[in-house]
């Protein structure tokens, strides 16, 4: 299981412990309460006018308490307003009468993309279908997708699928730079060793991993 040291965010779940199974609701509604269609709108809207740059990333940047405590559309609220802020498109002043102190999220890095991730993309495909890739062990203080329970893990490519902005390049740096993702099989004995193996009712695990964050393994 990943440690608390090796975990970029609280938003970074992945392998750990203490959580409990995901619980399915049986006919779930797409939204529970009305206010959460008043979010989910507003949001939309916001984002096809070009404001909420760095959406997914404003969620991340939540405190931890209030991350695991709040549900799916309240990360939404708290990402919009943050962002609203931010963008000098609404004072944080105007939000205190209605909601009382309105839980922001935390600021950006300062640095939030490593030099390891920052280049441009390779000319042509580093990898086939069938290569075995080690993921590289890098902890960025921004926006990634790679998550953290795979890192420094061994898998193999089971696919090519077609370019993709580069999340960090394109959340912090306003660089729309294109790149390769593979979908990357796991033995889970790779990730958590033999024990979780024989608890689980599948072997092996596919992250979808963009292609900087790969490296050749033997």
């Amino acid at each position: 299981m990943c440690s608390d040291d090796d975990v970029d965010g609280v938003h970074d779940l992945g392998g750990m412990a203490g959580f409990g199974p995901v619980l399915r609701e049986p006919a779930e509604p797409v939204f529970h309460h009305t206010w959460e269609a008043r979010v989910f709108g507003i949001a939309g809207s916001l984002l096809l006018a070009g404001h909420l740059h760095g959406f997914r990333h404003a969620i991340e940047r939540m405190d931890g308490g209030h991350y695991l405590s709040s549900s799916y559309y309240e990360h939404w609220l708290t990402a919009v307003a943050s962002l609203l802020v931010e963008e000098g498109l609404l004072e944080a002043d105007d939000l205190q009468p209605r909601t009382g102190d309105f839980p922001m999220a935390g600021p950006m890095a300062l640095n939030p993309v490593p030099a390891e991730l920052s280049g441009e993309a390779a000319p042509a495909a580093r990898f086939d279908v069938g290569s075995t890739v080690r993921v590289r062990n890098l902890h960025p203080l921004g926006h990634t997708r790679c998550p953290d329970y795979v890192r420094d893990r061994v898998g193999a490519v089971v696919r090519v699928d077609p370019l993709a902005p580069v999340p960090e390049l394109d959340t912090h740096a306003g660089r729309r730079v294109m790149e390769r993702v593979y979908s990357v099989r796991f033995d889970l004995s790779e990730l958590w060793g033999d024990e979780e193996v024989e608890r689980k009712s599948t072997s092996v695990v596919h992250v979808d991993l963009y292609e900087r964050y790969l490296e050749s393994a033997p």
